[in-house]
């Protein structure tokens, strides 16, 4: 039997927990990749990192529709509109499902010329182009895997993605070490082998996810229903996700240039790029868990109209990340050497890299401003602040000060993170200042059809 959301009380820890959980097998993955990988070549451990940049940016191409999601269905559902939810979860499984069959191909046939813009060494693109090819080429598997966990996820069974990433990361894990290590007479295949493991797991997934959503919500996938949804909720999902998409994509193009610096640097230089930003993941992942749990509770609140719960829900939880990052940046500090070696036994790299982890410290908390309070903006529908300041910050305050630092007066990576956390302070303030004039008030995308819904459900939310 198919529960009913408007009868269950949502919570900040009952959201958040499975979400961080789910967020860290997913960071757990791609570290898994970077370590399995760095017993068989740091050379492929460089060009895997260049490679998941691209794939990051091609997945924030995915996100504006998963973004509008989200948003969407919490506000519908806290405006009890669960006709509307559906048709919402119809419209954007259509959208991604063409988005991604349309940029693998595109990836897949010009895989070697992205990487070349990169500045990839040239010893490198094999392997970078290989793994291009083959999980960017089925990125339709990750669109769909984004947009359905983002539909399940709205309704607050955040529970049930977390099993299906747990599945995935086992899979991916036993297939890195069969086409790595070559156990049982498989064939070692190194970087082609970790990219047939993630796709292979990403398939998987994709069935159970979608046996779920069919158990879940009252939602069948016939072919028909998928085109035949009213075209104002694209448009909505659009007027949310256009923007939300144009803040990420700033922020991952800005990377791009930033990395094409770091390339400038040398290979060693690279490598503890990747290295140091896998451990900072898990650094943020407290922030970004408690920022999504937020924006599925702001967003039920925003369609329920109680602006006050919306706004106190925020704080708390802004509040509540900041002190964590700041926590894991210092005990991630204290054991930086240890981490670091077992990645790699380069003491270079090791150096470099807990002198990064240590500026974390101060970076992380300005993380923290921008993720629970642009996650919490665009819950309330205020969705093109967070854009304009981003493109204003990441290219006027973050790459040049990369370049400025890092390259110019010879900084090399230490430049690189002093802008990182110059980027992150300056738009982590102006959002908070944002928050806290309640201009967000009423831009909520979905109108409740009767005050006696919105009564309901302000007394069935929990903050």
């Amino acid at each position: 039997m198919k529960k009913d959301i408007s009868n269950r009380k949502l919570t900040l820890f009952a959201l958040t927990w499975p979400i961080f959980i789910e967020l860290f097998l997913h960071m757990l993955m791609g570290n898994a990749d970077t370590l399995m990988l760095s017993q068989y070549s740091d050379d492929s451990v460089a060009a895997v990192g260049v490679a998941n940049q691209i794939l990051n940016l091609i997945i924030v191409m995915f996100g504006f529709i998963a973004t509008g999601t989200t948003i969407l269905i919490a506000q519908s559902l806290g405006a009890n509109q669960k006709k509307e939810a559906i048709e919402i979860s119809y419209m954007s499984i259509a959208a991604n499902f063409i988005s991604g069959l349309f940029i693998g191909i595109i990836v897949f046939l010009s895989s070697n010329q992205i990487l070349k813009m990169m500045d990839l060494p040239i010893e490198l693109i094999p392997d970078g182009s290989i793994y291009l090819k083959i999980v960017g080429g089925l990125s339709v598997v990750q669109a769909l895997i984004m947009t359905i966990g983002a539909v399940i996820r709205s309704y607050g069974f955040t529970r049930d993605t977390m099993y299906v990433t747990i599945g995935m990361n086992i899979i991916n894990v036993i297939g890195n070490y069969l086409f790595i290590f070559g156990p049982f007479g498989f064939p070692v295949l190194g970087v082609q082998g970790v990219a047939i493991s993630t796709v292979v797991s990403r398939v998987i997934g994709l069935i159970v996810i979608t046996l779920i959503l069919v158990k879940r919500v009252d939602l069948s996938l016939r072919l028909k229903k998928l085109f035949t949804v009213p075209i104002y909720h694209l448009k909505n999902l659009l007027k949310i996700g256009i923007p939300s998409a144009g803040e990420h994509l700033s922020y991952n193009t800005s990377q791009m240039v930033i990395t094409f610096f770091v390339t400038m640097l040398g290979a060693e230089a690279l490598t503890t790029k990747v290295y140091a930003q896998n451990l900072m993941m898990f650094i943020f992942l407290f922030s970004m868990a408690i920022s999504q749990g937020t924006q599925i509770l702001i967003g039920h609140h925003i369609g329920a109209r109680d602006y006050d719960s919306a706004y106190k829900r925020c704080m708390r939880s802004l509040y509540f990340a900041i002190a964590l990052s700041i926590g894991m940046g210092i005990v991630f500090s204290f054991f930086s050497e240890q981490l670091f070696s077992i990645f790699t036994d380069s003491q270079s790299i090791i150096s470099v890299g807990s002198i990064l982890i240590l500026l974390t410290i101060i970076l992380e908390p300005g993380r923290a401003f921008n993720m629970v309070i642009i996650n919490s903006l665009r819950a309330a529908g205020d969705v093109k602040f967070p854009v304009y300041v981003g493109i204003l910050s990441m290219w006027g305050v973050g790459v040049p000060i990369a370049y400025y630092f890092g390259i110019h007066l010879g900084y090399g990576l230490v430049g690189v993170w002093l802008s990182f956390i110059a980027d992150e302070w300056l738009r982590g303030i102006l959002m908070y200042f944002r928050w806290k004039s309640k201009v967000w008030v009423n831009k909520g995308f979905v109108h409740a059809k009767s005050q006696a819904s919105i009564e309901k459900r302000k007394t069935s939310l929990q903050a």
